[in-house]
């Protein structure tokens, strides 16, 4: 049997890493000198153009400063710097629906108050788009924190390192609504698992056992909403049938009517749906009266977000509140944190509750 041979890392990047470390541990102090190019030359027996790669590398990540004539030395001015600007980039998937100007609006009237100017950019949930914003973000090097909805975070991204280049950098990120678990960035969002479970021990306790459930395929909230759904199925002793679970994404929720046939099929027989949200609610409404599915008659629906689409159906939805501006002033609260103590844990999850309206009856 041929044995796998461990790839071995470059040698730049075991002097970054070196450095980094020597950093971490304090034994490099800020606005401290290091060796010199000769020294880590014959320190980790390399070329001084490969010594001169790795200080490069560091240098672009503002970790260290060269200074001409003199050498090159630990940057101490780069927490400095950034509490010193007043741009903050906030970037949201969607400008329009009914979430967003609302997190926007309580995002920017804590920046403001705090002497902060807001550089607002949308992703349209788009990775490609998602990627050309950070790039930007990167290049003018100039913002003082970030404050990002995740883009399809149900899915594997190909944008991490530019977060973790953003890291690197020192400049404090807080995502919005949902997060990348492979990064480790705070995030602020409702708490999704509680709100998925909530949404299904109100139906429990409404009598209901066939309970199905519609979720976002793409986005990391659908996968903790159906979480929290087993989660209480589980512990009530209901039996988990992957039948009557209907996984959508970002593109079929946009036109849902186009999949009535799968929605109606995975659904014949449940006596409730949790929706992902207002949005599905509504529009799985119609397509179920649509085939004289009645609602709340025949089949109770619940919902997430508690928008104004909740009263705008001919029945009103039973349906968990979005924080919404709420979650956009905690989380610029929590960034400016950051920003002033880089240790702080800007992480916050709101808890779930239900606000019954008529689209569940009692079985």
């Amino acid at each position: 049997m041929v044995m796998a041979m461990e790839k071995k890392q470059p040698k730049y990047t075991e002097l970054v890493n070196w450095i980094q470390e020597q950093i971490a541990s304090k034994k490099f102090l800020p606005g401290q000198k290091i060796y010199s190019e000769n020294r880590l030359k014959d320190m980790f027996q390399v070329s001084r153009q490969t010594v001169r790669h790795a200080i490069a590398i560091l240098e672009e990540e503002g970790v260290l400063i060269r200074k001409r004539g003199s050498g090159t030395y630990i940057n101490n001015i780069r927490r400095e710097n950034l509490e010193n600007r007043t741009r903050i980039a906030v970037v949201t998937t969607y400008v329009d629906g009914y979430i967003f100007p609302k997190t926007i609006q309580g995002i920017e009237n804590i920046l403001f108050e705090n002497g902060y100017s807001v550089q607002i950019a949308f992703t349209n949930n788009q990775i490609s788009r998602e990627k050309t914003i950070l790039e930007d973000i990167l290049s003018r090097d100039e913002v003082a924190g970030v404050i990002m909805e995740t883009t399809k975070s149900g899915l594997p991204n190909p944008n991490l390192p530019l977060y973790e280049k953003l890291q690197q950098r020192k400049i404090p990120v807080i995502f919005i609504n949902s997060f990348y678990p492979r990064l480790s960035i705070p995030h602020v969002s409702l708490n999704d698992r509680m709100a998925g479970e909530k949404a299904v021990e109100y139906l429990l306790g409404k009598g209901h056992c066939k309970i199905g459930g519609i979720f976002k395929l793409d986005d990391g909230q659908g996968h903790l909403r159906y979480a929290g759904y087993l989660d209480a199925m589980q512990k009530a002793g209901m039996e988990i049938d992957d039948s009557r679970i209907v996984w959508i994404d970002t593109a079929m929720m946009q036109r849902l009517g186009e999949y009535r046939n799968l929605l109606i099929g995975r659904l014949d027989g449940c006596t409730a749906v949790v929706c992902y949200n207002d949005q599905i609610a509504f529009e799985a409404a119609s397509i179920l009266n649509s085939v004289d599915i009645r609602v709340p008659e025949d089949i109770s629906l619940i919902s997430i977000d508690d928008s104004e689409l909740a009263a705008l159906g001919d029945v009103a939805l039973t349906s968990i509140p979005h924080p919404k501006d709420k979650l956009g002033e905690k989380a610029a609260l929590n960034l400016l944190k950051m920003i002033h103590n880089p240790d702080y844990d800007g992480t916050f999850e709101f808890a779930a509750e239900v606000t019954e309206r008529e689209s569940v009856v009692d079985r």
